[in-house]
């Protein structure tokens, strides 16, 4: 059977899992899961992002000459572990069906030492793509509402849409923001940043609605590390209703931008509910 590495521990979102002492916790509290479908967890956060078949697992779970029924025994492990994560098969926030291969574990992973000891480099952990303050801040998978996934989808891609609207709206009308920004003491400054952040963002754009149409693998991964880069970003094009001065009003403006001031949240959150992942039936 293969070693397990019974020293090492995994932190993914809320939870933890001591593959020393089979123990899976959720912020500190101890979770039932029984033996089999443990090793199952550690199985998958062993290779985060990656393809683990039924067969590999059986493997691991039956020594060869066991007589079983290793399809509805895996079968069952995998449902024993969704249900102590809260987890779903139509909506995967950590364990995703792969139909008719396997399994994979889809959301970021943290691999970390014994008690003790300094903590390995990250596999696949939360920090590679959000500082370690930020993601305590910000909701993990298990704080958002199971949704339906067209529905994610959908929200999701009208959202980066929507920024595409923007940019090319600016682009377009380069003249008329000129002569707003003509009463700034940084117009020219200004001008050429908004000018540079739509032109690297528009492919930018393209690639995130890519991944999410087409699901490349581990599209959800690298979505999410492409939202460390477009935060920033979108916060500064929050500001965005202010170059319609021309045509709304100033409280009007200030309204929108209170709203597109929560937009990159409102993606990080698509994304952890689905978006970007393929929808399959287990």
């Amino acid at each position: 059977m293969t070693d397990l590495r019974p020293a090492r521990r995994y932190r993914f979102g809320a939870f933890e899992a001591d593959a020393g002492v089979c123990e899976l916790r959720r912020q500190g509290i101890r979770i039932k899961l029984n033996a089999q479908p443990f090793q199952v967890l550690c199985l998958l956060l062993e290779r985060p992002g990656e393809l683990l078949t039924r067969e590999e697992i059986s493997r691991e779970l039956w020594p060869d000459g066991t007589f079983v029924d290793y399809e509805q025994g895996v079968n069952s492990a995998v449902n024993r572990i969704r249900e102590a994560l809260g987890d779903s098969a139509g909506n995967p926030r950590f364990v995703e069906t792969l139909a008719r291969r396997g399994y994979r574990f889809v959301a970021p992973v943290e691999r970390i030492g014994a008690p003790g000891s300094p903590d390995e480099t990250p596999a696949e952990a939360a920090p590679e793509f959000e500082p370690q303050l930020l993601s305590r801040m910000l909701a993990s998978p298990e704080d958002l509402p199971k949704t339906s996934h067209p529905v994610v989808q959908t929200l999701f891609i009208l959202l980066q849409l929507m920024y595409v609207g923007f940019y090319v709206g600016a682009l377009a009308n380069l003249a008329e923001i000129q002569d707003l920004f003509a009463a700034l003491s940084f117009a020219t400054e200004a001008l050429v940043v908004m000018i540079v952040t739509a032109g690297v963002l528009i492919p930018v754009r393209a690639f995130v609605v890519s991944a999410a149409l087409f699901h490349p693998p581990r599209a959800r991964e690298k979505i999410l590390k492409v939202w460390r880069f477009l935060l920033p970003a979108d916060l500064l094009w929050s500001l965005s209703p202010f170059l319609l001065l021309h045509h709304i009003s100033f409280g009007l403006a200030l309204s929108c931008t209170a709203l597109l001031v929560y937009s990159p949240f409102a993606q990080r959150a698509l994304v952890l509910m689905g978006a970007g992942a393929e929808r399959r039936d287990q």
